[in-house]
């Protein structure tokens, strides 16, 4: 003989109403009225011959039976959720979405995207240029491009490139009367900043060099931006070789100095716990890697 269930309705209304101790956030989490909330809820007490609830000073509050049944519901959903995602991802062999920086998507990924369709071309690659970096790993997105230190919590990271900076000024500059033979010869230029201009600082203090003002010249929110504004000369940028390498290859950009430090961020491909082993996205991480391999080894 089969068991018989409370109705669905009802136990989701109240593991959210449980959860938040609310009939009202309740009702906002799940889009119906709060007396639709305290329907499904005197619903389930009635088929559970059992009160869940109680009020104390307009304080609503779990009885102990709705407590202990409230904390096996609440790991029920969650498994229940994480399946859900786990077969959709599964179910979805044929599309990869993958959220980037706009300045990473269009400097480096795009450029190469279409290599990875010819090695795979079972997989469509849809990218999404989003400007945050952490936060847009939602449930439309199965892998992203983070920007930081790797210690972002709830996802999956890895580390793709390591990041050197190194100023970079179109060849147009030294045209100019104005000399770029040492570090020193920075103060007679203007510096382009990538969203804030503590990276100049930081670099010049590195190595020692004085008398820059690094608070003169424009801003940038993208670096993309920043990479046009030098290849036009109109000033140096401080950027990776990663992001810059388009303009390095053509000979829009050059590095008049050999100095560089190694940055303490790098671009990391992240994905949802569990899902770094789901087909699609361990053959994309792999195709990701090895592109960075390739690089680094030239």
């Amino acid at each position: 003989m089969a068991k018989r269930l409370p109705p669905l309705n009802a136990l989701k209304a109240f593991e959210t109403a449980a959860r938040h101790l609310s009939f009202t956030k309740a009702a906002d989490e799940l889009f119906v009225t709060q007396a639709a909330v305290s329907h499904q809820i005197k619903s389930l007490e009635s088929y559970l011959s059992t009160k869940l609830f109680l009020r104390r000073n307009r304080k609503l509050l779990l009885t102990e039976e709705g407590q202990s049944y409230f904390m096996e519901l609440r790991d029920i959903f969650s498994n229940l959720q994480d399946a859900t995602e786990r077969l959709l991802a599964l179910g979805s062999k044929g599309a990869i979405t993958v959220a980037a920086p706009p300045s990473f998507a269009s400097q480096w990924l795009v450029s190469k995207i279409s290599q990875f369709s010819i090695s795979h071309p079972d997989i469509d690659v849809r990218i999404k240029a989003v400007d945050l970096d952490d936060g847009f790993l939602d449930e439309t997105v199965d892998v992203a491009i983070y920007y930081g230190k790797g210690n972002w919590p709830r996802v999956a990271a890895v580390k793709l490139h390591t990041e050197y900076l190194t100023p970079m000024c179109s060849p147009l500059l030294f045209q100019q009367a104005k000399p770029l033979d040492s570090l020193s010869d920075l103060k007679k230029h203007v510096l382009l900043h990538d969203s804030s201009r503590s990276a100049w600082k930081n670099w010049l203090k590195h190595f020692g060099v004085k008398q820059v003002n690094v608070n003169q010249g424009p801003m940038f929110s993208h670096t993309m931006l920043v990479l046009q504004a030098a290849a036009l000369g109109q000033g140096i940028a401080l950027s990776n070789t990663l992001l810059a390498k388009p303009e390095i290859d053509s000979g829009r950009l050059i590095c008049p100095f050999e100095e560089s430090i190694e940055s303490k961020d790098a671009f990391y491909l992240v994905c949802h716990p569990g899902q770094a082993e789901v087909s699609k996205i361990q053959v994309f991480t792999d195709w990701m890697l090895e592109q960075v391999e390739d690089e680094q080894g030239h």
